[in-house]
């Protein structure tokens, strides 16, 4: 069950869109951030220096999901640098150490395997790793140490924007909320609100074709990506959601089941009929 934490976030130069290094104070692990365009500003952080696992992130327009490339090193800057010279997707690093100096190759090899296992589940991310490493063998002690330095690391890659290892369902408010509904043009749709944004659930449908207005928009972009990274297929019935998406807003996700412009606060409504806007926008 999720617990209260603290966590500390130290900003080196004082910036927040720079290196940021977070960590839970009680912990040994520690996340440090680094935009690719502070490469420099890192290097000075012995922090980023050391054995661990690291991970590469982008966000385009052209994609449903964020991209995320997962990797692990003895010298995580050093293999940051390398991936400056041959990757070009990315915008934003994570280097995960310990505070400790603790790991060992061998303890980052199976935190880079649990890691791309658990993105994988999780599917809040496209994966850019193009070969999936063998489950290495690690002492079982060992491997009880590492789940619970996973179950920080999760954390505090969430804290810093990057949920990889959140289920989209996880994102939905705990508290007791409807579920809400959206049909028409031979959409039909069930969603909920969520942390960061509108969930649209596994096996809804989206409208076969877009309106007229809606056609070269963004509407047809985020419909195409959304086929693109596999969120959704075609098949017999049309279009079904084969996984559980979070949409940045109400009106992204109604626009997308629906296939034209729309405003998703009184286009999604409960079983009562009631709108999204008036159960959680109109009331004192």
């Amino acid at each position: 069950m999720p617990r209260p934490r603290t966590i500390q976030i130290f900003l080196p130069d004082g910036s927040a869109s720079s290196v940021r290094i977070a960590e839970i104070t009680s912990r040994t692990v520690q996340a440090v951030q680094v935009p690719r365009t502070q490469l420099e500003l890192a290097s000075a952080r012995e922090e980023v220096s050391l054995v661990g696992v690291y991970f590469l992130f982008a966000r385009g327009t052209e994609n449903a999901k964020p991209r995320c490339y997962i990797g692990e090193a003895e010298d995580c800057l050093k293999r940051l640098r390398e991936h400056h010279r041959s990757k070009d997707f990315w915008q934003q690093a994570v280097a995960i150490t310990s505070k400790t100096r603790s790991y060992t190759k061998a303890h980052a090899k199976y935190l880079e395997w649990y890691c791309l296992m658990m993105a994988r589940k999780a599917q809040r991310f496209a994966l850019a790793n193009s070969t999936t490493p063998s489950e290495p063998y690690i002492p079982e002690p060992i491997v009880a140490d590492l789940l619970d330095d996973f179950d920080t690391m999760r954390v505090l890659l969430s804290t810093l924007g990057f949920p990889l290892f959140e289920a989209p369902a996880a994102t939905v408010v705990e508290k007791a909320r409807p579920s809400y509904f959206c049909a028409g043009r031979g959409a039909k749709a069930t969603g909920a609100l969520a942390d960061d944004g509108f969930l649209v659930r596994s096996g809804s449908t989206m409208a076969p074709s877009l309106t007229p207005s809606a056609e070269d928009s963004w509407v047809e972009r985020l419909r195409d990506a959304l086929l693109r990274d596999g969120v959704v297929v075609s098949g017999d019935n049309g279009y079904t959601f084969v996984e559980d998406y979070v949409f940045d807003s109400p009106s992204a996700a109604a626009a997308s089941v629906l296939g034209r412009h729309a405003n998703g606060w009184t286009s999604w409504k409960d079983e009562g009929g009631r709108t999204l806007d008036a159960n959680e926008r109109q009331q004192e």
